[in-house]
């Protein structure tokens, strides 16, 4: 019987009981109003339930304006090379001040160890001044100038990038040597050039290179001293270095 009735014609319906059909359909609406209310109401229903449970919500005191500002304790050791160990002796005081007057550090030189302490005090209010205190040394450490160096005590944006010949391309004896020939110049002048078309500063220690700057100005300079080391010519390095701080004048 189930097949037989499956293979039945639909049964007429009338345009009256259509015309019904249709109208309930249509009577169904939904009014936000009752919505809104009925799901505030729940809430209201749900905050009394858990109020009548015992169930509170956590209360904190406010922070006073002395706790807001404290920073982290913490020291930071910064060995000195012993070949600057007279140059930090005879610049003490210039590296010495900025640390302690802006900066709020404490600082002393440990002559046994040969490194330098920086920590924090109740007076310091900048949470990052151990960390630029600790870069700022570093980088006297690494044979800056004090006046370069405090350019990561002044400014956000100023970095340190250090590197190797060896990481750019593998060169032994003679080789090594004229390739930082060609990254100092006569006189220095091929690093000098480098340094005022990139705005930084670079220091060449042995096979070792350091450059301070910014991130998009370290790059400037690193590039043009892998052209170096690759072999490139120096005026080809130059007319590069030409066009690229041309177009951060214009940019400026």
């Amino acid at each position: 019987m189930s097949a037989i009735d499956a293979f039945k014609a639909p049964s007429l319906v009338s345009k009256k009981t259509r015309k019904e059909m249709v109208q309930d359909k249509d009577d169904v609406v939904i009014d936000s109003s009752t919505l809104s209310t009925q799901s505030m109401q729940e809430d209201v229903d749900m905050d009394e339930s858990s109020s009548s449970s015992g169930i509170s919500k956590p209360k904190f005191a406010a922070v006073s304006g002395g706790e807001a500002n404290t920073v982290a304790k913490g020291i930071r050791r910064i060995p000195i090379p012993p070949h600057r160990m007279t140059p930090l002796k005879r610049h003490w005081m210039e590296i010495y001040t900025p640390l302690v007057e802006h900066m709020k550090l404490q600082v002393r030189m440990n002559i046994k160890s040969r490194t330098v302490e920086i920590r924090t005090c109740k007076s310091t209010e900048d949470p990052s001044a151990l960390q630029k205190g600790a870069d700022y040394v570093r980088a006297f450490a690494l044979g800056f100038e004090v006046q370069d160096a405090m350019a990561l005590l002044r400014l956000d944006d100023i970095y340190l990038d250090s590197f190797e010949i060896k990481d750019v391309k593998t060169l032994h004896g003679d080789h090594l040597a004229r390739a930082i020939g060609r990254i100092a110049g006569r006189d220095g002048k091929t690093r000098f050039t480098i340094e005022n078309a990139s705005k930084t500063r670079i220091v060449l220690a042995d096979t070792k290179i350091h450059i301070l700057g910014s991130f998009q100005n370290i790059k400037v300079a690193r590039d043009a001293i892998c052209s170096l080391i690759l072999g490139s010519p120096p005026g080809k390095v130059y007319a590069s270095l030409r066009t690229v701080s041309a177009r951060m004048k214009e940019r400026f």
